[in-house]
């Protein structure tokens, strides 16, 4: 039977509109920090500038990975590959692990990538989902379902891309039994830990709570440092090891650079600053958020997100996403990401709020002018 390539939808538009629109609402990271904003220290950028710019260790440096290692209890450099961004960690992961004609269970809603990746490696797919009706809980009985004794593999996003959840220690055991019951591996997104609303304490990392586990990070999201392209996995030694043998193939490493700065980022001494910054943005951007949407009552639908700079709303007209979202962009030059784009979610959009002020409600009243003509 002839193979169909399943693209990447969500990302691909993206890529196209968000630097052709006058206002972007669709990033789902805090407003990115400037080299300087990150640098304040004159010695350390007089080392940059003496640095060649040569290649690094290609799973990362001996720095970076034992910073990485410290933020997860009981893990050393050895358990941490360095990857480019979390989306090689994801992809890299599941072609270390998968097979065509191997099952694996995926939560939705989820950032495509790995439905996706699933789909192009001839995987079978079985899903299970988090509920609008229950504030975006996880279905554990759907869960259960979806793990079967063929599973290999168990694919999560926590706190959630695109409704911001995070879930509660009662939802993580249900995935650690799930994948226990089978000794299925759970690859754990865990980008957006770091970026919570609502609390002082960090998202726990499944890492630590079952021995087959992939927790995979990076420096976009919490950190306002997409530029970097620096992500991670840690997990077992054995396997860190084989998915470097797969990233000799596709990106060889990472950039001297970019080694450099995150282990800056991420050390104790700085990583706070940068946490701080990030939920300060979260915080006062969802207000304005909030309060955007109280002048315009009646207009959408909201559990609002426990982290993450973004927010997964209900619409209340009669207008697919996606067409909505072309008139946005044509009519308004402003761009948000439409729901159909996970998992068909029709009729909600991600809107990231994570932005300026003046910015955020500009982009917002250009999403009204279109929505109020339905």
């Amino acid at each position: 039977m002839a193979y169909e390539f399943v693209p990447f939808e969500l990302e691909r538009i993206m890529s196209i509109w968000e630097n052709q629109v006058e206002i972007n609402l669709s990033e789902s990271g805090v407003h990115p920090m400037t080299l300087g904003e990150l640098v304040d220290e004159p010695a350390l950028l007089d080392e940059l500038m003496a640095t060649e710019l040569n290649y690094p260790q290609t799973n990362g440096s001996v720095e970076l990975r034992q910073t990485i290692a410290a933020m997860y209890p009981g893990a050393t450099a050895d358990n941490v590959l360095v990857t480019t961004g979390c989306a090689q960690a994801n992809f890299t992961g599941l072609v270390t692990l998968m097979s065509p004609g191997d099952e694996i269970a995926i939560l939705m809603p989820n950032y495509q990538q790995i439905w996706g990746i699933a789909r192009n490696l001839q995987l079978n797919v079985n899903t299970f989902s988090l509920k609008e009706e229950t504030g975006w809980s996880v279905d554990v009985d759907e869960l259960n379902r979806a793990v079967t004794d063929r599973t290999k593999l168990i694919a999560v996003c926590n706190p959630n891309n695109p409704t911001g959840h995070v879930m509660s220690s009662e939802e993580m055991d249900a995935v650690v039994a799930a994948a226990d019951r089978v000794g299925a591996w759970l690859l754990a997104d865990e980008v957006y830990a770091g970026a919570e609303r609502v609390s002082d304490e960090q998202t726990p990392s499944f890492w630590g709570r079952y021995d087959k586990v992939l927790a995979n990070g990076s420096m976009s999201k919490a950190y306002g440092l997409p530029g970097l392209r620096i992500g991670w996995t840690v997990t077992t030694p054995e396997l860190a090891e084989e998915m470097w043998a797969r990233q000799d193939y596709i990106t060889i490493g990472n950039t001297m650079l970019g080694n450099k700065l995150a282990a800056y980022a991420l050390s104790p001494e700085v990583r706070p600053r940068i946490i701080a910054r990030a939920r300060n943005y979260i915080r006062k951007g969802y207000a304005n958020f909030e309060n955007w949407c109280a002048r315009h009552e009646g207009l959408f639908t909201l559990v609002p997100p426990q982290a993450a700079a973004i927010a997964f709303v209900r619409y209340h007209r009669d207008v697919g996403s996606i067409e909505l979202i072309d008139r946005v962009i044509s009519e308004e030059r402003a761009y948000m990401v439409p729901g159909a784009h996970f998992s068909g979610l029709d009729h909600h959009l991600r809107i990231s709020f994570g932005l300026p002020k003046d910015y955020l409600e500009d982009g917002l009243d250009r999403l009204y002018r279109v929505l109020s003509q339905y």
